[in-house]
């Protein structure tokens, strides 16, 4: 079964007397160890799929399988729950706590499942290291360059081995120097074996993934498969 398997997906919304409907039938797969770009225009839908796929919204009909558990029927504890196992974020914005050490905020998933202090602490670290900021771990957000601050949120979004990475436009505050090493980042993740999903508007961003999906009027526009030639060809 594919790790994320959606069937006649909709999500409608009614505003006064009239429905509008964000997303339109949308039936798809992604297997364990993809990296996908979801792409489309602002309204297009694409924030909505996001949502759906990360647990963060169920949607007004159809079916969606996560590791083979059907959580388009499940509660919002449950959605929680499986957010939590699952599904490691990064955010344009990073959400980092201002307060809080790198350590502290890669740490913050592992408070919420119950994870010990002691194995916390272990796993926090190993995180930063694999975002080589391992020289980095008591320092705050105020005290790190915008690049390491997504190093930070992206080493959050690791800590618990998640099924998939879920990156919304994750170098939306960027400079292009900066948004290239996230990039490259991303890419290192999905050799080591992540599924990643990103979610942006940006040519630059999606050319990293191996297959793109379009969405247009709630709809997949098209979807298609980027061979190493093409991405390197983006690169030059």
């Amino acid at each position: 079964m594919p790790l994320i398997e959606t069937d006649n997906l909709w999500k409608t919304y009614t505003m006064g007397s009239e429905k509008v409907h964000a997303l339109r039938s949308v039936s798809l797969t992604i297997e364990k160890g993809e990296y996908v770009a979801i792409m489309g225009p602002s309204g297009s839908g694409k924030s909505t799929l996001m949502n759906l796929i990360g647990c963060l919204d169920s949607p007004t009909q159809g079916e969606y399988w996560l590791n083979e558990k059907r959580v388009s029927i499940m509660n919002d504890n449950e959605l929680a729950t499986i957010r939590n196992r699952e599904i490691g974020f990064v955010f344009q914005t990073f959400n980092l706590l201002p307060r809080a050490t790198s350590l502290h905020n890669v740490e913050l998933p592992l408070i919420y499942n119950g994870t010990s202090a002691s194995t916390r602490d272990e796993m926090a670290k190993a995180a930063l290291t694999k975002v080589n900021l391992a020289d980095r771990i008591m320092h705050k957000p105020s005290e790190l360059s915008g690049g390491q601050r997504q190093r930070v949120a992206v080493a959050r979004a690791l800590v618990n081995n998640p099924s998939i990475i879920l990156a919304d436009e994750p170098t939306g505050n960027l400079d292009s120097k900066t948004s290239e090493e996230i990039m490259r980042l991303f890419v290192d993740l999905h050799r080591a074996g992540n599924t990643i999903i990103t979610v942006t508007h940006e040519l630059s961003v999606a050319k990293h993934a191996h297959r793109v999906l379009s969405i247009l009027d709630g709809k997949i526009a098209s979807d298609e498969s980027i061979s190493e030639s093409q991405r390197n060809g983006y690169t030059d």
